[in-house]
């Protein structure tokens, strides 16, 4: 019975259900503590395996870092590409995209600091990641789309590209999650206040939107 294809089956889940949980909790630390102050004993001390299981799926403390990233962009660009928007306006459908990102990174603020952290050490593991580019061109591919049914129907400026409205974006919802405490201590106000929300993201597709429209800057 051990060496049937059932048991060979459930193995396998066995080891993506641990290989998960390792994830889902060195996310945690990592997002807590950084780089440098997670441990991999604290790491298997909250799951249900060992420092050397760990080893054994990850090779390491630092390709475990790496493969919690890779899961943390992964999960984003999903979201990204799961929305659908071929069929809306072009107005309304660069709003989707904004509120995608929006969402996402209100739900998920340990990918905040996490790209935090990354910074901190000047993406240098993500300078291995190859796949993270290869991860993020579908949104690029899509905001393009989204920007040349624009412009061909007169509504959108020309001299703005995909990249620059990627950052804007991003530069919005990145603010809101991992500028919280501090713009909250100096101006009293909690940027991701749920009575606040709907406000926010409103703002943040009128922001991108008012851009998009307004006339070509001459050079």
């Amino acid at each position: 019975m051990q060496n049937s294809p059932a048991a060979g089956v459930e193995r396998r889940r066995d080891a993506e259900r641990t290989r998960a949980e390792i994830l889902d909790v060195a996310a945690a630390e990592f997002s807590e503590r950084g780089y440098n102050g997670a441990r991999v004993d604290e790491i298997a001390a909250r799951t249900r395996t060992t420092k050397r299981m760990i080893y054994y799926y990850f090779g390491g403390k630092e390709q475990l870092y790496m493969a919690v990233l890779e899961r943390a962009y992964t999960r984003i660009r999903a979201a990204e590409q799961a929305v659908e928007v071929d069929h809306l306006d072009p107005v309304t459908a660069i709003r989707r995209l904004a509120e995608i990102t929006f969402d996402h990174h209100e739900a998920h603020p340990e990918f905040i600091r996490l790209v935090s952290i990354e910074n901190i050490h000047h993406a240098e593991h993500m300078a291995e990641l190859a796949s993270l580019v290869d991860l993020s061109m579908p949104v690029i591919q899509l905001l393009d789309g989204i920007l040349k049914r624009g412009r061909d129907a007169g509504v959108f400026r020309a001299d703005v590209d995909a990249i620059d409205v990627h950052m804007m974006i991003s530069s919005y919802c990145f603010f809101r999650v991992a500028n919280r405490d501090t713009f909250g201590s100096l101006f009293g106000r909690d940027l991701v206040d749920p009575a606040q929300h709907d406000r926010y993201r409103v703002m943040l597709g009128d922001m991108i939107v008012s851009y998009l429209t307004a006339g070509d800057r001459q050079p």
